[in-house]
């Protein structure tokens, strides 16, 4: 994959099209400093700067304006940016792997320049379109306007199937769509010009894409920590993403779910296309049973743009084939029984839940027809008013909602800032997710909000309760330093052993996460190994926990991160204690490059194959 055509292709995007958002912006009198006083309001109209504008148009300025005075300016600017970028990669990664039923960028005609939606507009009927305003567009020359139409139009119907990635184009979204896509210049051509085509038949190209795009706010961060401003709850998302090396996480998942199956299945042939596998010496007899692959559940809780559960989609569409699964119903499976990604940043979930479609629509070919929708939960923070909850629960009066619950319904105030390390108080929400809406709440739209509200916390925090049989993760990397002041105040009440960077919270958390004999696979910095302040850490994992694999990789594990910035370890970990277990360590501190260290690292687990087998021999 060409590197760096692609940090080429986020920069050339990003910028041309935040610089579009912002002059669709002041076209209806939205400026940086300045929001330009309506002339005149009609019913069905609104004048700005002398230009007349419909009323869905004036619907959309108005809910803008709000926006922005709300958020800001910039913030509203680069959300919009991001959306539409995030549209516009989505349709040229489906164009490329022929998901779409219509060519948006280009052309299957090498005799027309024009892209194919704009050629076949007239044959489009599940687009639900105007036929006499595509005939007018047409007749009139106007393919600028039908082709904005046309993509409006497509990211609604794509709707239904990925609401994550389309929501429906109503709002101020629309209203900053990017003008003149079809000129000799415009970001149309960057699309299909700057990234080679194979590379996009890659989904793995998702990953790489998002984490160039936020380059330049993660530098900002890192460059204002060192003035001592600290990392807000904004900008951890910025400060910590970083793109996981497709062997890395082949070793963690081959290494949790991989062996996890292999112990369950010893005859199974999965072991074949795991080349990062490390096989127990002798064959074990205490560990988690798993009757089916459907009762597998695997967690990234901190999962980015989805590569950790990318790859374990291959791994279980694997294990499915194997049990004599149909085809038509692993891919469903997969995504709606085995798979759950937590985030706090929604442009890293969406993300996570396109790529894991991609998987499946890869997988089977009428997947669209009945699309599923991944478990990936994006964090919300949730608040409730003083009395807000005792009303709502007096006027349900249901038991379920014990004081565990209550102090659960809590502590989302912060999800934004805290993420996957909060410990929900309830052991179990299901029962009351599962209760039928009250009639109550059909007269009271007061308790009705609240109603929404109470059960998106539920569902964030059955997300979070330990229940997963596979924990694997890229966690991220903020010292005390860095964090705000109410997360440093959260790590010292709830983190004592691990307070001094997020990584080690992780590290902590997982092992929450996870079942008991339950596996927990995580890449983290190596300082947890050896620095005083995690010696409780260590000690708790070696006293009750496993440590089934250890490849250490020291630096320049990661290419993207250049010298020595980065030191990092790579590790399984059980969730039971084996005390004469005898794990692999491997040592790769010496290697200078992604590419060398990934050479020896299959090397060294073969040594250790080749030695298990002579002793079972």
């Amino acid at each position: 994959m060409d590197k760096a055509s692609i940090i080429k292709f986020s920069d050339t995007v990003r910028d041309k099209l935040l610089q579009e958002v912002a002059d669709r912006a002041a076209f209806y009198g939205i400026h940086p400093k300045e929001i330009l006083p309506v002339d005149s309001e009609h019913e069905d109209s609104i004048v700005i700067g002398g230009k007349v504008h419909n009323k869905k148009l004036k619907d959309q300025r108005e809910k803008l304006v709000r926006e922005i005075k709300h958020k800001g300016y910039q913030q509203v600017m680069d959300e919009v940016t991001y959306t539409w970028f995030n549209r516009f990669v989505a349709l040229k990664f489906m164009e490329v792997n022929d998901y779409l039923p219509v060519q948006v960028f280009t052309s299957k005609d090498a005799d027309r320049n024009e892209p194919g939606i704009i050629t076949h507009a007239h044959e489009l009927d599940f687009l639900d379109l105007d036929a006499d305003h595509v005939l007018d567009l047409r007749s009139e020359n106007k393919d600028e306007e039908l082709y904005k139409y046309l993509i409006l139009k497509l990211c609604n119907y794509l709707h239904s199937t990925m609401p994550f990635m389309f929501e429906k184009i109503e709002d101020y979204t629309e209203l900053l769509f990017p003008e003149k896509l079809l000129h000799v210049d415009s970001i149309v051509k960057d699309i299909n010009g700057i990234i080679p085509v194979d590379d996009w038949r890659e989904v793995e190209i998702i990953g790489w894409i998002y984490q160039d795009y936020i380059a330049p706010k993660k530098d900002k961060v890192f460059k204002d920590l060192k003035k001592n401003v600290k990392i807000s709850k904004e900008n951890i998302p910025a400060a910590t993403q970083l793109f996981t090396p497709h062997w890395i996480v082949r070793y963690l998942v081959e290494n949790s779910l991989g062996r996890l199956w292999m112990l369950n299945r010893p005859s199974s042939r999965l072991c074949e296309q795991m080349d990062y596998y490390i096989r127990p010496e002798e064959n074990e007899t205490d560990f988690l049973r798993i009757n089916s692959p459907e009762d597998i559940r695997v967690c990234d809780p901190a999962c980015g743009s989805g590569h950790m559960l990318v790859y374990a989609f291959d791994l279980l569409y694997a294990i499915y084939e194997e049990e004599g699964y149909d085809h038509s119903e692993i891919s469903e499976n997969i995504l709606t029984r085995n798979l759950f990604g937590i985030e706090i940043d929604k442009r890293a979930g969406d993300l996570a839940a396109f790529a894991l479609t991609m998987k499946a629509r890869g997988k089977n070919r009428n997947f669209f027809r009945k699309p599923a929708v991944p478990n990936i939960c994006v964090l919300e923070s949730i608040a409730f008013e003083d009395d807000e909850l005792n009303a709502y629960i007096t006027a349900i009066g249901s038991e379920l909602f014990t004081n565990d619950v209550r102090d659960t319904l809590l502590q989302f105030n912060e999800a934004d800032n805290f993420g996957s390390l909060i410990r929900p108080k309830a052991e179990d929400v299901s029962g009351i997710l599962q209760l039928p809406k009250p009639k109550i709440l059909s007269e009271n739209l007061t308790l009705l909000s609240t109603h929404q509200k109470v059960l998106q916390a539920l569902k964030q925090a059955d997300y979070l309760i330990p229940k997963y049989d596979v924990v694997v993760a890229n966690p991220p990397y903020m010292g005390g330093k860095g964090m705000n002041a109410r997360l440093k105040d959260f790590a010292q009440d709830n983190y004592p052993d691990s307070k001094s960077d997020f990584f080690a919270m992780f590290i902590d958390r997982n092992l929450d996460l996870a079942m008991q004999k339950g596996m927990v696979a995580m890449i983290t910095m190596q300082s947890w190994m050896f620095l005083s302040s995690y010696e409780k850490l260590r000690a708790g994992i070696l006293d009750d926990h496993t440590i089934l694999s250890m490849a250490h990789l020291g630096p320049r594990a990661f290419d993207s991160i250049g010298g020595e910035v980065v030191s990092t370890t790579a590790f399984v970990i059980e969730n039971a204690q084996h005390p004469e277990y005898k794990g692999a360590y491997i040592r790769l501190v010496d290697g200078n490059s992604e590419a060398e260290k990934d050479t020896w690292l299959r090397e060294a687990i073969m040594q250790v194959r080749n030695i298990t087998q002579q002793t079972e021999a």
